[in-house]
């Protein structure tokens, strides 16, 4: 097993002296041996309990033949999109198609379907009549009951129904995949395999279940948007495997949907188990001719220490997939894997990351979770941190110092992102000092998403005050280790809560940064997300209130200009939302306006001008192209300003 890629044809099954191999494994992506891949950790994962395990990566789906390389597998057919749900691969928030796909050949699109876990579960019932078919990985865990579906704008029912599939095991799935391949090892009928933690199976009647929730019918949640936000709300209070209840959706003559409780989460040592196993840690070398896989190389020469996050951000679905209990790997296998990692010929002395879906979270947020689970009736760090909550870095600051003592490694970086209200908890441990003394690589990026209290209350965030707090002691901590370093704040527009208003709020606050964020992300309603109940319900599940949504694309166009008020195609944007909002007075030329009142053809020219000689830098590597290239030595040293970055504009300030 160990330094072979799974096979990906029958030859090579042949060639281990498997005639039929007991799991066929489809997936979204392409073959990639690693960790970070979901579909390498539950292939490898059978393999070490003794199952064999064929690979078919992004089959055809327009050709049967593609999903019959191996025949039919002894024991079942496994499908997953990939590591991203297919939709949000394909699509931007705007709807519109993607040009890269960071998980296939040379980045090319096109190679996986819409709605992949549905259209490859068909694929396979229509040959296979009666192998069992088990859905895994995000877009079939995020889709496991009825949901609003952002791309159709309509519910949609479980992909379990769609894809003509047995079984769901959602969840990252390590316990719950092996138990099902025992149970169809011994013999059961995958329509008896109705007992396993982490699943979903369809069933005719549920009277083997003794005290259930009964979520509202499937037909109530589509009809009426109460119920599907009062359906939500049950669901999101299950999602704690010490916790949750059984759960049933009820699709009239088509039978029930039935939700098993979560599984439990692993332990340190099934941790380093998983993460011992053999994998190559790069792409099949099929890819070669078409320049390998994109995506191995942000996650090459990083290490996952944690998984897990009971930070409760309302946009984020990882409550619904990894839980809110964080587990983590022992320091003796992450160090086993850094020292591995330097033996790569490619390595050149910097780990890119140490983290997972909070870095800084290497512990559960209180003593009682791991025992009792997380509270379903409040979020360990929003509004304020629980008085429960243990807020400390020491154990990941002994780790990072122990990595960064590793010979060959150069610099230990945290790129997976930080809690600041949970690092300001901390007021015990060294973390954020060494943070700007070791582990930022010039500029830090977090994530406070908006400023506006009210909005950041939907979202799930800490006050805006909170990040200001963080800010103050972080440059206060570059300044002590003499560097040069930066926040570069994250922001979203169009969130559920946010107006017209909110949104000049953040602008104002962005214009007093003193530079324009080069990334915002357009709230994207992805599956099972309590923002995309809000969104879809225009009501927050958890009290029924009523809530603000943005859903008209000219305003949320006009949030998002507001955010990057600079740019001269804003403009006009940016002006019709300040006249919205009752702000004509940031349309002037004093120092805390926005944008210059429109002067006609006049200002039309000079902002032309201004895109084509300051943003094009075509010429010249002060970015302001051939306009000083007749001026004499003075003027051009008066008119070469060095280009508005985060760093200059720091600088000046």
């Amino acid at each position: 097993m160990s330094g072979e890629f799974l096979p990906v044809t029958m030859e090579e099954c042949r060639e281990r002296g498997i005639e039929q191999p007991d799991f066929v494994y489809v997936c979204g992506d392409a073959y990639v041996d690693h960790s970070s891949f979901g579909a390498a950790i539950i292939c490898r994962l059978l393999e070490s309990r003794g199952y064999s395990v064929g690979m078919i990566a992004q089959p055809d789906w327009k050709d049967p033949e593609s999903i019959q390389v191996f025949g039919e597998p002894r024991l079942g057919f496994l499908i997953s999109a990939g590591n991203m749900d297919s939709m949000v691969n394909h699509y931007t928030v705007s709807k519109k198609h993607r040009q890269k796909d960071a998980y296939s050949p040379g980045g090319e699109m096109g190679h996986r379907p819409d709605r992949a876990v549905i259209v490859y579960g068909n694929l396979i019932r229509r040959t296979y009549k009666k192998t069992p078919i088990i859905l895994g990985g995000i877009e079939a865990s995020l889709r496991r009951m009825g949901h609003y579906d952002y791309w159709s704008d309509q519910v949609k029912r479980s992909v379990l129904l769609d894809s003509g599939a047995d079984m769901i095991s959602y969840g990252m799935g390590e316990h719950s995949i092996v138990e099902i391949a025992d149970a169809l090892a011994s013999g059961l009928d995958v329509k008896d395999i109705t007992f396993i933690r982490g699943t979903v199976y369809r069933c005719k009647s549920v009277e083997h279940i003794p005290e259930p929730l009964y979520l509202p019918s499937f037909e109530e949640i589509k009809e009426k948007k109460e119920q599907y936000a009062r359906s939500f709300g049950i669901q999101h209070q299950n999602t704690d495997p010490y916790q949750a209840k059984v759960l049933i959706e009820d699709y009239g003559n088509q039978g029930y949907v039935v939700q098993n409780p979560p599984a439990y989460p692993l332990t340190e040592q099934e941790m380093d188990d998983v993460y011992h196993l053999p994998f190559m840690r790069t792409y099949h070398p099929m890819y070669e001719k078409k320049g390998g896989i994109p995506a191995i190389e942000e996650i090459r020469f990083s290490l996952t220490s944690n998984r897990g996050c009971f930070g409760g951000c309302n946009f984020c679905a990882l409550t619904f997939h990894q839980g809110r209990i964080v587990q983590v790997r022992s320091h003796e296998s992450l160090l086993e894997e850094a020292v591995e990692m330097t033996k790569d010929p490619d390595f050149k002395g910097y780990i890119h990351d140490v983290g997972g879906p909070t870095a800084d979270f290497r512990q559960p947020a209180c003593k009682k979770q791991l025992t009792k689970g997380a509270c379903t009736n409040r979020q360990c760090l929003f509004p304020t941190p629980c008085k429960n909550l243990i807020a400390d870095h020491s154990d990941y600051l002994a780790l990072l110092r122990k990595l960064r003592k590793i010979p060959k490694v150069k610099k230990v970086f945290i790129r997976s992102g930080i809690r600041f209200d949970y690092v300001l908890e901390d007021t015990k441990s060294r973390f954020l000092q060494e943070l700007a003394d070791y582990h930022v690589s010039g500029q830090l990026r977090v994530a406070p998403e908006h400023v506006a209290d009210k909005v950041l209350e939907k979202m799930g965030k800490p006050s805006h005050k909170v990040y200001l707090e963080f800010l103050k002691q972080y440059y206060a901590c570059c300044k002590k280790s003499g560097k040069e370093q930066y926040a570069v704040p994250y922001f979203m527009s169009s969130h559920p809560g946010c107006g017209l208003k909110e949104a000049v709020e953040l602008a104002e606050y962005i214009r007093d940064m003193g530079f324009m964020p080069e990334q915002v992300q357009d709230f994207y309603p992805t599956p099972s997300t309590i923002s995309t109940c809000m969104y879809y319900t225009g009501l927050d599940p958890r009290t029924m209130e009523k809530v603000y949504v943005p859903v008209n694309p000219h305003e949320k166009n006009m949030q998002r200009a507001l955010i990057q008020y600079r740019r001269p195609e804003n403009r006009k944007l940016v002006e019709e939302a300040l006249v919205r909002a009752g702000r004509q007075d940031l349309i002037g030329f004093g120092p805390k306006c926005l944008i210059r009142p429109y002067d006609g053809r006049r200002t039309q020219k000079a902002e032309n001008l201004k895109t084509q000689n300051g943003h094009i830098g075509n010429n010249g590597k002060n970015g302001r192209g051939n306009q000083n290239q007749q001026s004499n030595g003075r003027q051009q040293k008066q008119h070469m300003g060095k280009k508005k970055t985060i760093r200059n504009v720091h600088k000046k300030r």
